[in-house]
């Protein structure tokens, strides 16, 4: 029996379990919303402008890759009595078609809402990927506004009743975003044109680089099982040694080990972790979108101008 078929059934015995147990209401006693993200970024959106209206749920966990994930029996079943599920799509959670899966067997694909609906998609650049999308929109702040509106308009449908305050959280929040995003174009003036080169191991920064003034250059374009190839390494060192890179990044979400080995290599230090995938833990540095865009800001800033 393939891996999937197995998977499939794992995941119907947990959901009817959850059902005969009772546990498949729609709606949370207190009367708030229950909502699903498929990852840290999309949850923080929705906190801000659910506030207290509903709960949250983040089925991948902090500093892991969401395109590579293996759902839990208990994603399953938070899913299940989901009210509304909101996830990235770009081909992010569909790649390994996990998610597509999960949405089967939880009867949920009504109720689940891709929030980049509005963004104007990115592709990969490599031989035979060249159709798919780059999922990673989110780094440009102006598509995480896009982003919001989307949740704002269907939790808004889900609860009409508090319109007005799920606006008044939507108003607030994309002004906090607009002034991030004005940060973030001000202080990338510091870097001479020249030098604006972000090396990483994932090409996950085209739509950061595009919006900000970079150029991405990465080991590996998308995250998958063949990653940091002979052929991939060399064109990385090449360029690094070429362009005069000051500084190597590598993702929070990402095994450092492959760029380390082309920071040896080319006796580039690698000057600090940035998030893509993934927030912070919480109380760390980068815990919401607003503070990990500043930190991804800062830190290549502060890498390209040493």
């Amino acid at each position: 029996m393939k891996k999937n078929a197995i998977w499939i059934i794992a995941l119907m015995a947990v959901f009817v379990s959850a059902c005969s147990s009772g546990n498949n209401a729609p709606a949370a006693s207190d009367g708030k919303l229950k909502i699903v993200a498929t990852y840290s970024i999309i949850a923080d959106m929705v906190e801000n402008i659910a506030g207290d209206k509903a709960e949250v749920y983040s089925m991948v966990p902090i500093g892991t890759d969401p395109h590579m994930y293996d759902p839990l029996p208990k994603d399953t079943q938070k899913v299940s009595q989901a009210d509304l599920v909101f996830y990235n799509g770009l081909n992010l959670e569909t790649g390994k078609g996990w998610f597509q899966n999960l949405l089967e067997v939880t009867n949920k694909k009504d109720v689940a809402f891709v929030v980049s609906e509005e963004v104007t998609p990115m592709h990969l650049t490599e031989k035979g990927q060249e159709s798919e999308e780059d999922p990673h929109a989110w780094l440009d702040i102006q598509n995480g506004i896009k982003y919001v509106d989307v949740i704002a308009k269907r939790i808004i449908e889900a609860d009409p009743d508090n319109k007005d305050y799920y606006l008044k959280n939507q108003a607030d929040y994309v002004a906090k975003l607009e002034e991030t995003d004005q940060y973030a174009k001000q202080e990338i003036q510091k870097v001479p044109e020249n030098k604006r080169i972000l090396v990483t191991s994932e090409g996950a920064f085209k739509y950061f680089s595009k919006a900000y003034g970079f150029q991405a250059a990465y080991i590996w374009e998308i995250n998958t099982d063949n990653q940091g190839t002979p052929d991939q390494m060399n064109r990385i060192v090449d360029i690094i040694k070429s362009k005069q890179v000051p500084a190597l990044f590598v993702e929070t979400s990402i095994n450092p080990k492959t760029m380390e080995t082309v920071s040896t290599e080319t006796g580039v230090p690698i000057h600090s972790k940035i998030f893509t995938d993934s927030l912070a833990k919480k109380g760390e540095q980068g815990d919401t979108y607003i503070t990990m865009v500043k930190w991804n800001i800062d830190k290549v800033i502060e890498g390209l101008t040493q």
